[in-house]
């Protein structure tokens, strides 16, 4: 659990962070969403003791980290930037085995964490340990990038726009294997982004800041269907508010029985993915399969009612 207890963070006397309250439950991904200046960043970076407060106090499981060394703090902490921040003259795997080094880890230990790591992240150890990084494409950077910062197993993962260099299909590819990830290691994740689609997508709870302060911190659901200040609902978009509601129920959970044609969709698939579906094919209906087999359907006039207000 990071608990952050009325911390300010002041340049020239000017607060950059102003007095935030937040706690982030372990095992969860909180995302911190802001417009630039917002002070997302700095916070981020005061868990780590990247930033030291002006005032106020950070715990991590109950521990004060003003006692804790700084770098024997940020052994325990990965950390993702954008831009990946990878060694260019150290090999994957070199760059993977930075804070295992560090920790005086044996080479064998190293090298099965390597390659867990690769194999984990979709890289074949074979085919991408010994590369460069100027040899990797954009997406293999940032996955290589989030394998160092897990190299050490870390309690918590801080990421600072770990996507924004992304074009999109690769970016939704990332989110979607950071997800998997996270569920597979139950690390705890600190994200920041200005990206509210990204918040939503990612966050077990949503964080938004403006000019320092906390405005709001609660689960997608409730930002989307209860936004605390008009700041929150401009970032949220009331155009796009309805499909954002959708995107974060899957189609398991609003079945019906009866029956339906056309190509089906999966139990697992978010109502956005369906709605969008019947709506291109003109249908008012589509079947749902759970393991190949049909379970029932879904229906575009059920869509729309949940979409009309929140649930």
């Amino acid at each position: 659990m990071i608990e952050i207890d009325d911390v300010s963070r002041l340049y020239g006397g000017v607060p950059v962070v102003d007095h935030v309250t937040l706690t982030i439950q372990p095992r969860t991904i909180c995302v911190v969403v802001g417009t630039s200046g917002s002070g997302k960043t700095t916070l981020l970076r005061m868990i780590n003791k990247l930033v030291n407060p002006s005032s106020g106090s950070l715990r991590i499981d109950g521990e004060d980290i003003a006692g804790i060394p700084a770098y024997e703090l940020r052994r325990r902490i990965g950390y993702a930037i954008q831009g990946h921040g990878l060694f260019p003259h150290r090999t994957v795997g070199q760059n993977i085995a930075t804070v295992p080094k560090l920790l005086g880890w044996d080479k064998a230990k190293t090298a099965d964490r390597v390659d867990e790591l690769l194999t984990l992240f979709q890289l074949d150890p074979q085919a991408f340990r010994d590369r460069l990084p100027h040899q990797l494409s954009g997406g293999e950077q940032q996955r290589v990038g989030v394998a160092r910062a897990l190299a050490a197993k870390p309690n918590i993962l801080l990421m600072d726009e770990p996507y924004g260099a992304l074009d999109p299909v690769i970016r939704a590819k990332a989110q979607h294997d950071l997800l998997a990830i996270q569920r597979k290691l139950g690390t705890t994740i600190v994200l920041v982004t200005h990206d509210m689609e990204e918040a939503i997508q990612l966050g077990h709870t949503i964080a938004v800041m403006a000019h320092g302060k906390l405005l709001q911190s609660a689960t997608p659901t409730e930002i989307i269907g209860h936004p605390a200040t008009p700041f929150i609902a401009e970032l949220i978009g009331s155009s796009e508010r309805p499909f954002r509601l959708l995107a974060l129920s899957r189609v398991a959970d609003h079945i019906e029985p009866g029956v339906a044609e056309g190509a089906p969709i999966d139990a697992d698939a978010s109502l956005r993915d369906a709605y969008a579906d019947m709506l291109w094919s003109a249908r008012s209906a589509m079947p749902v399969t759970r393991h190949g087999e049909i379970v029932g359907r879904l229906t575009l006039d059920a869509l729309a009612k949940l979409a009309a207000r929140p649930q």
